[in-house]
């Protein structure tokens, strides 16, 4: 009986090895798991050619094209360069084409590090202004010196989602324009004359008048959920909790480009409020004191804003920091939260 079962599973193992070998591809690379690597480093990208009847090998990464080999060698060594598309998950796909016309492929995720550590910062409070404790900040911005806030109405749809004029020395509400209840308002900002607004499932961007916060008929469309909102004077920006940040036509609010927004250790989730400042992204992490600095252009992190002295003076029961408006006319950063009882003029210093 114990000769039977040594047999059967020897068996067992010759078909198990059979069933590998016959769905193994015609070209893999040589590691099994995803890998890391630091921004601007090389990365060796080694790869075997499993079979004969391959006739051409591509190398693709981030759906680019990268390289081509015709009538490959059965083992290939190739050196990316990691910092083609900025830092953040990117797509590393092996493509084999045979001599019928078969295509196979293989595939894996290279995670792009930043190669820098965020310079660590603090938020000191200058002068603290009221603030409306029944406004559930979403967005806050500045033109023309002018102060504006977006909210969001969490009480079960019984609250209306605004956008407002705001009195920066009384913290009153001039004027304000609020949407049906259904929708749950989220990040603002402005262009022009046009005040955009996000919503958080709805897949809807509302557009106003700035001047009297009339809605305007067109609006626009979007996949997923939308969080901050903000603009570099010609793209708008845009979170949706994760790690990814869009840039959007104003016109069309067309997907332009993404980032992914990662420091040195990995990403950063829980992107929420946006503001644009010298040509820096700062963005609140959602339910925390945290505000990270971001580059537009590659992803990394640069500085992270410990705040958590804002919320000593200015929560007053209140939730979490959100609300970050910056005034180009006085060169002043003020920050809020939801919910809370000052709106604070603050600094940011060096830890």
């Amino acid at each position: 009986m114990i000769k039977r079962f040594a047999l059967i599973g020897l068996l067992g193992l010759a078909i198990a090895a059979c069933e590998e070998e016959e769905v193994k591809i015609a070209s893999t690379f040589n590691f099994d798991e995803n890998i890391a690597a630091e921004y601007g480093k090389a990365v060796p990208i080694a790869f075997t050619v499993n079979s004969d009847e391959v006739k051409k090998v591509e190398l693709i990464y981030n759906d680019s094209v990268f390289q081509t080999w015709k009538s490959p060698g059965k083992k290939t060594v190739y050196t990316l360069q990691a910092d083609y598309y900025g830092v953040g998950a990117r797509v590393i796909l092996l493509r084999s084409t045979l001599a019928d016309g078969t295509v196979e492929e293989d595939s894996r995720l290279l995670r792009v590090l930043s190669d820098v550590s965020p310079k660590p910062m603090k938020a000191k409070a200058i002068i603290g202004y009221p603030h409306d404790q029944t406004s559930y900040t979403q967005g806050l911005e500045f033109s023309e010196g002018q102060l504006y806030e977006g909210t969001g109405n969490p009480q079960n749809g019984m609250a209306a989602s605004i956008v407002g004029k705001i009195d920066l020395p009384t913290g009153k509400i001039l004027l304000n324009n609020g949407l049906d209840a259904t929708y749950f308002g989220e990040g603002i900002t402005i262009i022009g004359n046009n005040i955009y607004q996000l919503t958080w499932k709805n897949g809807k961007c509302f557009v106003y008048d700035k001047n009297d916060l009339k809605l305007k008929l067109k609006e626009f469309t979007y996949s997923g959920e939308g969080w901050g909102l903000c603009n570099d004077g010609k793209q708008l920006i845009m979170s949706d909790g994760t790690e990814r940040i869009t840039f959007r036509d104003p016109a069309s609010f067309n997907a332009t480009r993404t980032i992914e927004v990662y420091d040195n250790i990995g990403p950063r989730v829980g992107l929420n409020e946006l503001e644009f400042i010298n040509g820096k992204i700062y963005a609140n992490i959602y339910t925390t004191d945290i505000v990270v600095v971001i580059d537009p252009m590659t992803g990394k992190v640069l500085e992270e804003i410990d705040a958590s002295a804002l919320a000593i003076e200015g929560r007053m029961g209140g939730e979490v920091l959100n609300g970050i408006a910056y005034n180009p006319a006085t060169k002043k950063t003020y920050m809020t939260g939801k919910y809370w009882g000052k709106l604070l003029e603050v600094e940011f210093l060096e830890r």
